[in-house]
């Protein structure tokens, strides 16, 4: 009888963050975030290929309220894509280290009009960065 290639259901499954058991063995960070290391950036795109943007900065730019939303969104996943609208290049690396500073994210990946961002949330951290 021919053995499945896979046997296990789960190697079909697409890559899940790691779940964390207890969020109060996580100290919480004192001061700014350090910079991400280029393995922790390569770890993190890894998932960013499956999400789709959560904000959209359109006409307008960034606004306090888009601002708003960019901190809620982080907070709650971490790790999300931003969608850029305008088609000058200069602008858009403008916009993205606008977001960088006013939300205290580390850029991880900017390809052509969308950008991933990271920012650790200590109370509900998602992902386990490696050293």
């Amino acid at each position: 009888m021919p053995q499945p290639k896979h046997r296990n259901p789960a190697a079909r499954t697409p890559r899940q963050p790691p779940v964390r058991k207890a969020a109060a063995t996580t100290p919480a960070p004192s001061g700014p975030q350090r910079p991400l290391s280029a393995a922790q950036k390569r770890y993190l795109r890894g998932f960013t290929h499956a999400l789709k943007p959560v904000i959209q900065v359109g006409q307008k730019g960034i606004t306090p309220a888009l601002l708003e939303e960019l901190a809620g969104a982080l907070a709650h996943h971490e790790l999300i894509k931003v969608k850029l609208a305008d088609d000058d290049r200069a602008a858009r690396a403008a916009a993205i280290e606008s977001i960088r500073n006013e939300a205290g994210a580390e850029l991880v990946q900017a390809i052509g009009k969308t950008a991933a961002f990271y920012r650790c949330n200590p109370d509900r951290a998602a992902y386990t960065l490696p050293r």
